[in-house]
């Protein structure tokens, strides 16, 4: 009968694991977890959905970032509110110096001769010093500190005027909101609600990733400054790219460049975008341009006509629809016709702080690129 049993070798043929010793059960256990990593590993990947944010600086990517945060149910906590209150604080001040400045340079007079002394004490101010001993951050305590200055200059005649011309000059388009909000910023214990977080302006250094999922697909939103000097960041994010939404201030059409203070914003604007729409590494990759800031343009195209400075405008100067359907096409007449046939390049008019308008809107881009993905995953 022992002659009909199988031998311990043949059974650890037919069965290895019933057979190992502790250790090499646990190398076992450890190479089938790694390979199952691995799979894992391989199936994320190719089911991961990567946006890349794209255009000039001042565009409204970190806001729209922002907002993805917002509606995908992840809060800003106490810290990160206590750093945009900061940021807050800064924005103000560097917002009223900048038209102290340029009340002067203007030579706006005074509404009042005794805010005189309340602008010197702006100009003053010492940012690198405030900041020293707060982690390079504005404390409540010196905003306050300078708040009756910056009230009696935001009420002045003169500064009011020198708002009223911030076109031949640079200033951050919130800096308005929060100077008719300085009651509530000068609150004891005041932190920036959603919307004060929306509008809060910090230019974007480096590279910033958030990471969500819509109905179990991973997605990964890459914001990479828009100023000059950190575009050449942008080459480093270009690997595995499912989709690129390039974000347009649209309002900026009368404007320049903070950089170089000659080149009009909207033409750098477009320049980008044809570098980025004519790159073959982006030929199976959906583009969708966002026209931002609507709120705005609707109130510049009754201020300011657009064929003063883009003289092939030939629609209704005042009319906000002639002017966004001439925007789609300037950029759309940017690409040129490469082989294999691209992708076609989607368009969207958005108000990045405006939170319900940016849920619309990513339902439909989020849709788009789902079928796009889902597309390319058949035929691969």
């Amino acid at each position: 009968m022992a002659d009909f049993l199988p031998s311990r070798s043949l059974l650890s043929l037919c069965f290895p694991s019933c057979f190992l010793t502790n250790e090499e059960a646990e190398q076992l256990r450890k190479s089938r977890e790694i390979n199952k990593r691995i799979h894992q590993d391989k199936t994320y990947v190719k089911r991961l959905v990567k946006i890349l944010l794209l255009g000039a600086g001042e565009s409204g990517k970190s806001t729209f970032l922002k907002q993805m945060r917002i509606i995908h149910g992840e809060d800003f906590d106490q810290k990160a509110k206590e750093e945009f209150r900061a940021t807050i604080f800064s924005n103000v001040i560097k917002g009223i110096r900048v038209l102290v400045d340029a009340r002067e340079k203007l030579h706006i007079p005074w509404g009042d001769p005794s805010n005189q002394q309340h602008g010197e004490t702006m100009m003053a101010f010492d940012t690198r010093s405030a900041m020293a001993h707060s982690h390079g951050m504005v404390e409540p305590k010196v905003f306050q500190h300078y708040l009756p200055s910056i009230r009696a200059l935001w009420a002045d005649e003169g500064i009011q005027n020198a708002y009223d011309r911030r076109r031949e000059f640079q200033l951050g388009e919130s800096v308005k909101y929060f100077l008719d909000h300085l009651e509530k910023l000068g609150e004891s214990g005041y932190l920036p609600s959603q919307q004060d977080i929306l509008l809060a302006r910090k230019p974007t250094k480096g590279i910033h990733e958030y990471n969500f999922k819509v109905k179990k697909v991973p997605f990964k939103m890459v914001d990479v400054g828009g100023q000059r000097s950190e575009r050449r960041r942008w080459f480093d994010c270009f690997d595995s790219v499912t989709s690129i939404l390039f974000l347009v201030s649209s309002s900026e059409y009368d404007q320049v460049l903070m950089e170089d203070r000659q080149t009009n914003r909207l033409s750098e604007s477009l320049n980008i975008f044809e570098t980025i729409v004519n790159n073959r590494a982006f030929i199976n990759v959906s583009i969708i341009l966002f026209l931002n800031k609507t709120d705005l343009l609707e109130k510049k195209v009754k201020q300011v006509s657009i064929k003063d400075y883009f003289p092939e405008f030939s629609g209704d100067a005042g009319s906000l629809a002639a002017v966004q359907g001439f925007l789609v096409e300037c950029f759309r007449g940017k690409r040129r016709v490469l082989q294999p046939p691209q992708k076609p390049i989607y368009h969207h008019f958005t108000t990045a702080i405006n939170t319900e308008n940016i849920r619309l809107v990513f339902r439909d881009v989020k849709d788009t690129i789902l079928h796009d993905n889902l597309r390319q995953l058949i035929l691969e």
